[in-house]
């Protein structure tokens, strides 16, 4: 790609390897391959090159973040359950930013109270919720802007 500033990675936390196995009401019933494989898609269609990243090992999720501007200009994460109780995962977030959109393929404020909190609270510069896997190309969408890459 010719803009220099167009890497976004897309982080995936704890159970996302095993996507397909989880409740497809909730989470989509792709595999994470599927998934990515839409993302990088709609990724290339607005002038990005994604980066993808999942672990089930919260201290390789923080070590990743704490490298994140050497590898991407911006980020998408979905942390997973992570998400709402991983203070580690929240600082490293802060430790090494780039634009970030926190993600969710479920509607976190619809389900269980402890799901409605986020460690990434003031440090994304959106959530997209409940959208599917649609909410990604939303996601991508308010990184392409950002960027300035369509």
């Amino acid at each position: 790609m010719s803009n220099s500033k167009n890497r976004v990675a897309v982080l995936h936390g704890v159970n996302f390897g095993v996507l397909e196995k989880r409740d497809p009401e909730l989470y989509g019933g792709l595999s994470l391959s599927e998934l990515e494989y839409r993302i990088s898609g709609w990724a290339r269609e607005l002038g990005l090159d994604p980066i993808f990243f999942q672990t089930d090992s919260e201290a390789e999720f923080c070590g990743y973040l704490h490298r994140l501007s050497e590898t991407a200009d911006a980020a998408l994460i979905n942390a997973g359950a992570w998400t709402h109780y991983s203070r580690a995962i929240g600082d490293a977030l802060a430790v090494d930013p780039v634009p970030t959109v926190e993600v969710h393929l479920s509607d976190v404020n619809a389900r269980e109270d402890w799901r409605k909190v986020s460690v990434f609270d003031g440090l994304t510069a959106a959530v997209v919720s409940g959208k599917g896997p649609d909410g990604y190309r939303e996601a991508l969408e308010v990184v392409a802007d950002t960027l300035g890459t369509r």
